[in-house]
């Protein structure tokens, strides 16, 4: 009866199903915990064969809008390409199903809160020049994301420290046909669909989602970086479908200069570029990248990748190594105290005379 009860709900409590240390698809192990999302938990594990590192992403069979599925066929569909993570494994276990991919670092949302909610003008646009490059690949491939922000993008680990990464494709859809290349017929009756703080004006009121759309959400996410918050957030409402309401009319009546009245005014024309975008239209993403590489070479900044947590994760590296050194110095103490203990009880044992230590009277 319980899981016929979290089915109805989308979601599936998976903490009962002791999944750490269990191998998934005959050679992934899984480790720890690391995230959930809507559609169940993100485990980290490890390849038995390779040793390397990967994510695993764990949807219950249970959950009424199954969504791991139609996810490895999109990254199947668009292929390995730069700045989209690898997938190794798609498949069902008893009471789950499983998504096995590369293992990835921190959001941009982790990574705001890390530089507390602050990016430089720099950082800004070398993501913005980043994000769009993922959008134009995506879109290049027949499909719209339909739910473009912050956590959505992450950054890649070791040698990809500086490759931004897009994920989550659990929500997107092909906006042509794969064989005709028709493009999908405008509608005005859809239900929201993605995150209503970077939703389109379009999409929060009920029309398909196109390209427009997911390019108007990323200009929400370079406000949101630029400013530190957008300007719909922390509205009052009595119920969310009023809080919507609220959040679609302060975007319809926003004043797009006004609101980037300190900022350079390639991100004004950004918005304004997306949202006067038809829904049928292909977008320019060769002149909207040249906005911000045209600005940031005015700026005289070195497209050097060092971001603004760049220097606080290696300070954060050389205190993990700090404590591991330690660490390591104090087991080496303890083991060298733990050794003389046991040589200087051997040696009293030695010494002492062989018998019950009684003293017997005369």
């Amino acid at each position: 009866m319980a899981c016929k009860q979290a089915a109805t709900s989308g979601r599936v409590n998976l903490s009962n199903l002791a999944l750490e240390n269990r191998l998934i698809g005959g050679k992934y192990r899984l480790l720890k915990s690391i995230g959930s999302g809507s559609f169940g938990e993100i485990y980290q594990g490890i390849d038995t064969q390779t040793g390397g590192d990967v994510a695993v992403k764990i949807e219950a069979c249970e959950v009424k809008y199954p969504l791991l599925a139609y996810e490895s066929k999109i990254y199947e569909a668009i292929g390995s390409h730069l700045g989209m993570p690898a997938c190794y494994h798609y498949g069902s276990e008893k009471r789950f199903n499983v998504l096995v991919m590369e293992l990835l670092g921190l959001s941009l949302e982790e990574l705001f809160n890390l530089c507390k909610r602050k990016f430089s003008i720099k950082t800004v646009l070398m993501l913005g020049d980043q994000m769009l490059m993922r959008l134009e690949c995506v879109h290049q491939h027949g499909f719209i994301h339909r739910d473009i922000k912050p956590d959505n993008f992450l950054m890649g680990l070791g040698r990809h420290c500086s490759k931004l990464y897009i994920i989550d494709f659990g929500l997107a859809k092909r906006y042509v046909h794969p064989k005709t290349h028709e493009h999908i017929p405008y509608r005005d009756d859809r239900n929201l669909t993605g995150t209503a703080r970077y939703a389109s004006v379009n999409a929060q009121r009920g029309v398909e989602q196109a390209r427009r759309d997911d390019l108007e959400s990323l200009s929400y996410c370079i406000m949101y970086f630029s400013l530190g918050k957008l300007p719909w957030q922390g509205l009052v409402a009595q119920n969310k479908q009023q809080k919507y309401e609220k959040i679609w009319e302060m975007k319809r009546s926003l004043c797009i200069d006004e609101a980037f009245k300190d900022k350079p005014m390639e991100f004004a024309l950004f918005l304004k570029y997306a949202r006067n975008l038809r829904f049928t239209d292909r977008p320019d993403y060769v002149y909207l990248r040249q906005l911000f590489r045209v600005l940031f070479r005015s700026l005289n900044h070195q497209y050097d990748h060092v971001f603004d947590w760049t220097p606080l994760q290696k300070e954060q590296r050389k205190k993990d190594r700090e404590r591991e050194r330690e660490r390591v110095r104090q087991r080496e103490s303890e083991m060298k105290i733990n050794r003389r203990q046991r040589l200087e009880f051997g040696s009293r044992s030695a010494r002492e005379p062989i018998g019950d230590g009684l003293k017997h009277k005369r």
